[in-house]
């Protein structure tokens, strides 16, 4: 979130660690989702799941436009969006790839994370 704001949360990771989990995060999700396509055969729900990570995907691409042209209620709720949807993903590989479920987890706390800051802007905007 590397943005002009004169308020910042108190805590708001520094920008510079803001990259390296990114990149970190960003490296999961492509072994978690190349770990689902390879037991595509034995998903039951598979068209769910891949919808369910693209969607993410989409909103965490587009998250930042949002977030910093300060429309911080509407990015608040594309991060709520992420969440239900990456929970969908984790629950329905859980079971036949739970690796790839696992893989996901700092990403739905890292996005959580950044529903929480998120919401401190909104709160202070408001």
């Amino acid at each position: 979130m590397t943005f002009d704001s004169e308020y910042e949360p108190f805590f708001q990771p520094p920008s510079w660690i803001i990259g390296p989990i990114w990149m970190c995060l960003y490296v999961c999700l492509a072994i978690s989702f190349t770990n689902t396509l390879s037991k595509r055969d034995e998903l039951e729900y598979l068209n769910l799941i891949i919808i369910s990570f693209l969607v993410q995907i989409i909103m965490i691409f587009t998250w930042p436009l949002v977030f910093n042209s300060e429309k911080y209620l509407a990015s608040l709720g594309m991060i709520l969006v992420m969440i239900i949807f990456t929970i969908i993903y984790a629950y329905f590989t859980y079971q036949v790839v739970p690796i790839a479920s696992k893989l996901v987890w700092p990403y739905l706390l890292w996005i959580s994370f950044a529903g929480i800051i998120n919401l401190a802007y909104f709160l202070e905007a408001s």
